[in-house]
């Protein structure tokens, strides 16, 4: 199945840029003046193929699963945070919920490998969808976090959790499909340890040395940041991912959100959707999407450079520019909330500001 849906991805329509730009080019500003939101404009033009790009409505995914390596001493948190964070996120209660109720938009969480089973009953608000492919990655300084089979399961289960949202999620209220779409799509993390995976994911990917892509993610000390560099290179020497090959390495060192971050990337391509990537997390998704298929990065909206000092190598792995950088280091979505609010802004630059000649404004001489 993922083979047959990634050939519906197609390169964006370089005319399309030409012609919006032309569009900007003629409203009653400066050519040029307002930069990167002209530049988004373009992009989302190109992307949804809509003269006049309306980002109304606006998904969130935070993906949540647990990991093997921290039995390894690579976080400073225990492992129970993820379900706890998870309940948090169903609550109401967390950073990404405040900043996507800022923005207007729908958060999703999904569980696809928490150690531990959720008790949830009757969830509305945020719509929890229970994808648990297992209890947990293995841990791969050992031996491989999850089977080659789980790999392609965890990114089929993020395009699924696309698929579902546009068909209308799983609230009858819901189920007519015109009554619900995506114009943009964040993506969002919970993993306690899920800094360690990421780094092993840029390190293979980008041939980058270990050391220039970990950092101390929740605030490891010296000794701990010491311990998690030697853990992924010791992962990385004993399962040998094949860095052109995104499952291979997914399965190898990474975990399931991170596989179904990478899909939820792919299905927003599939559907010529914008896709909004958070931070370091997203950004390894997103190299594991961009292997798989290397068009998905023209979907793609880098919405901030994280304190992660692998984020940066990803971010310019993949040719992107970051709208922000505010040294952020939380996860859950929360960059890629804010960064939503100035994707719209740019579209609402494009279709709602005057020409020169509606307005009766004088061109340059």
């Amino acid at each position: 199945m993922l083979n047959e849906k990634i050939k519906n991805i197609q390169p964006l329509d370089k005319n399309i840029f030409k012609q919006t730009q032309n569009r900007l080019d003629n409203l009653t500003k400066p050519q040029g003046s307002l930069g990167r939101l002209e530049e988004l404009a373009k992009q989302i033009t190109a992307i949804t193929e809509k003269e006049n790009p309306v980002l109304e409505k606006k998904t969130i995914f935070t993906l949540a699963g647990d990991h093997g390596i921290v039995d390894e001493g690579v976080s400073a948190y225990p492992k129970e945070v993820t379900l706890q964070m998870v309940y948090n996120f169903i609550k109401g209660g967390a950073g990404i919920n405040v900043l996507a109720k800022h923005i207007g938009a729908k958060v999703v969480v999904a569980d696809l490998g928490v150690a531990s089973k959720l008790q949830i009953t009757n969830d509305k608000s945020q719509r929890f969808r229970d994808k648990k492919i297992n209890y947990g990655t293995k841990n791969f300084a050992k031996g491989p976090a999850m089977s080659k089979e789980e790999a392609v399961k965890s990114i089929e289960t993020g395009m699924e959790l696309v698929e579902e949202e546009l068909a209308g999620g799983v609230d009858p209220e819901e189920s007519r499909r015109d009554l619900y779409r995506i114009d943009i799509i964040g993506t969002g993390d919970m993993g306690i340890g899920n800094t360690t995976p990421s780094s092993a994911i840029t390190s293979v990917i980008c041939s980058v040395p270990v050391e220039e892509v970990t950092g101390r993610g929740t605030g490891i000390n010296d000794k701990a940041l010491k311990n998690k560099i030697s853990a992924i290179k010791k992962g990385i020497e004993i399962n040998k991912p094949d860095a052109k090959n995104g499952i291979d390495v997914l399965s190898k060192v990474g975990g399931y959100e991170i596989g179904g971050l990478a899909g939820i990337i792919l299905a927003g391509a599939i559907h010529r959707i914008p896709v909004v990537i958070d931070g370091f997390i997203s950004g390894a998704a997103a190299l594991l999407a961009y292997t798989i298929q290397p068009i998905t990065k023209d979907y793609l909206i880098a919405s901030h450079c994280s304190v992660e000092q692998g984020h940066s190598i990803i971010l310019k792995h993949l040719g992107l520019k970051p709208i922000l950088d505010l040294n952020l280091r939380l996860g859950e979505g929360t960059g890629a909330a804010l960064a939503i609010s100035i994707a719209e802004a740019s579209c609402k630059i494009l279709t709602q500001m005057a020409t020169f000649q509606n307005a009766g404004v004088s061109t340059k001489n």
